[in-house]
């Protein structure tokens, strides 16, 4: 499974951000049988790029990423709205990356309802 983690920062120990389109970078982690198998950082360029809407093209972006879950603070009812047409799961976390991505993967966080 690929998960995204709207970031503050770009490795495990940085904090879950409080917005999911304009947030700094995106932390992208594949799971496998309860592991992660492989992480990446990358920058939210979109969010820099776009005056508005922000959250609409996010929400694709992580599409074409073949994200299947997100966790984040906040997401705005726009990319909810795209985000739920992809399929993707949104989830609520807080604290570090590394704390929310083994409560995930633990079964731990909240899922938003669709």
């Amino acid at each position: 499974m690929k998960i995204a983690i709207s970031s503050n920062g770009k490795d495990l120990k940085s904090n879950i951000s409080e917005v999911f389109a304009r947030c700094p970078y995106f932390f992208i982690a594949e799971i496998e049988n309860g592991k992660i198998q492989k992480t990446e950082a990358i920058e939210n360029i979109i969010a820099n790029q776009m005056v508005r809407a922000a959250g609409i093209s996010v929400a694709q972006f992580m599409a074409e990423k073949n994200i299947e879950a997100i966790i984040t603070k906040n997401v705005g009812p726009r990319a909810l709205d795209v985000l739920n047409q992809f399929g993707i799961d949104i989830y609520i976390g807080e604290g570090t990356v590394e704390k929310a991505l083994q409560e995930f993967i633990n079964g731990e966080l909240k899922k938003i309802e669709k």
